[in-house]
């Protein structure tokens, strides 16, 4: 059976920055054959609910900034992000919730330092090493839309 790592508020845990969920039934449909392995960096780091970070270009490169301090919470989610694909090395998919700057795969926001939007096609920090290992990776609404063309 392959295996597919999904952001866990697709799944319907109440992980989301503000408590709440993004459960997406239709998605749930489609991977009825896979099995699932549900991750969130940001729930795991800083818990929930908790401020809203945002891409940065840094001189540092792009960053997750705290939307509310102003601090680089990139850091935990990298680290995360690497220890849950050392611990899975099987995994075949990969499907991240869209825009987020942690999991979208080709949808998170960019900014610049003075918070101009500069990107709207970024991969977030755990979708970037997901793909840095080559894994197949889709945003939850492209992979529904990509699924049902097939």
């Amino acid at each position: 059976m392959k295996k597919v790592a999904v952001s866990a508020c697709l799944l319907g845990e109440t992980c989301r920055y503000d408590g709440t969920d993004n459960k997406n039934e239709s998605l749930l449909e489609h991977l009825k054959d896979f099995d699932i392995i549900p991750f969130c960096p940001e729930a795991y780091a800083f818990g929930t609910p908790r401020p809203t970070m945002d891409l940065v270009e840094t001189p540092e490169g792009i960053r997750a900034l705290s939307n509310q301090s102003g601090k680089d919470l990139s850091e935990p989610v990298v680290e995360y992000a690497k220890t849950f694909f050392d611990n899975h090395p099987d995994i075949d998919l990969f499907i991240g919730k869209d825009r987020s700057p942690s999991c979208g795969v080709c949808s998170a926001k960019v900014y610049s330092s003075d918070k101009e939007l500069s990107d709207t096609h970024a991969a977030g920090l755990m979708a970037a090493e997901a793909l840095s290992l080559g894994i197949d990776a889709y945003d939850a609404e492209t992979y529904i839309k990509a699924d049902k063309d097939t």
